[in-house]
């Protein structure tokens, strides 16, 4: 066999074998969604949601770290509004209970059947995620005890939780330079959440990361609320398969799913 055809062999060969790419988490779940964004501040929360809504939008209970309110984490819940969600905030600097979150949902339950509020008709009860920041994440998880509650995002939290409760997917997402509340303790409580669930530590995240626009967080976030709550193909596959995006990310480290 000449050298020549040999090369040719080969090169036809490589035409036939597909070229496995590194992939990465879509940079486009970080950047601003295509709503423009409306701000309601009401007694006992902060609503954020698309300025129109067409049919009915999924729902976010977000939960604060300690002493923190909404607008520590506004950029953040701008962001989950601008890509399509209703975000219901306690206004609470104390929402380890859950039972803050919990209380979004009935307010956006009574809202969507009052005429005169821009949700009228517009909440889509049955997909409903939480999620929170430290003693928020530690809220997060409790109120996902609740049936009403599909999947849950707890970034960071604090350790009085009950993961075992969970109802439906979670997402446990750590800072690998977590001071406050350290990677391996959230990693010791997503070890305790009924399947499915994943755990991710994010290079770098010290305990402030998810404050102000949810830094490192912001995508992974976004993302895991399209797949859990619209169904959305493309979310999925940042955390599905043996090639997810979530897997491959340089940005994070010690990947687990169960």
């Amino acid at each position: 066999m000449t050298r020549k055809l040999l090369v040719a062999i080969v090169s036809s060969i490589s035409l036939l074998v597909p070229v496995q790419a590194s992939a990465t988490v879509d940079p486009n779940w970080s950047q601003t969604g295509p709503n423009a964004v409306k701000t309601q501040i009401l007694p006992a929360h902060t609503l954020y949601y698309p300025a129109t809504i067409s049919g009915r939008a999924p729902v976010v209970v977000w939960g604060n770290g300690t002493g923190a309110v909404p607008g520590i984490y506004s950029g953040l819940l701008r962001h989950l509004a601008s890509h399509g969600f209703i975000v219901a905030a306690a206004n609470t600097t104390m929402s380890g209970t859950g039972a803050e979150m919990r209380a979004g949902i009935d307010l956006l339950a009574t809202l969507d059947q009052q005429a005169a509020s821009d949700l009228y008709q517009h909440v889509d009860l049955d997909h409903i995620g939480a999620a929170g920041h430290s003693q928020g994440g530690q809220g997060a998880i409790n109120a996902g005890a609740d049936a009403r509650i599909d999947t849950t995002i707890p970034l960071q939290p604090g350790p009085l939780a009950a993961p075992a409760k969970l109802k439906g997917p979670s997402l446990f997402l750590s800072g690998a330079a977590d001071t406050v509340v350290p990677a391996a303790l959230v990693a010791g409580m997503w070890q305790k959440a009924p399947a499915p669930t994943v755990y991710a530590s994010l290079k770098d995240a010290t305990h402030m990361e998810p404050t102000g626009d949810g830094g490192g967080f912001r995508g992974v976030v976004t993302a895991w609320f399209k797949y859990q709550l619209t169904g959305n193909t493309a979310a999925a596959q940042e955390f599905t398969g043996p090639n997810c995006g979530l897997c491959t990310d340089a940005a994070w480290t010690d990947i687990r799913r169960r």
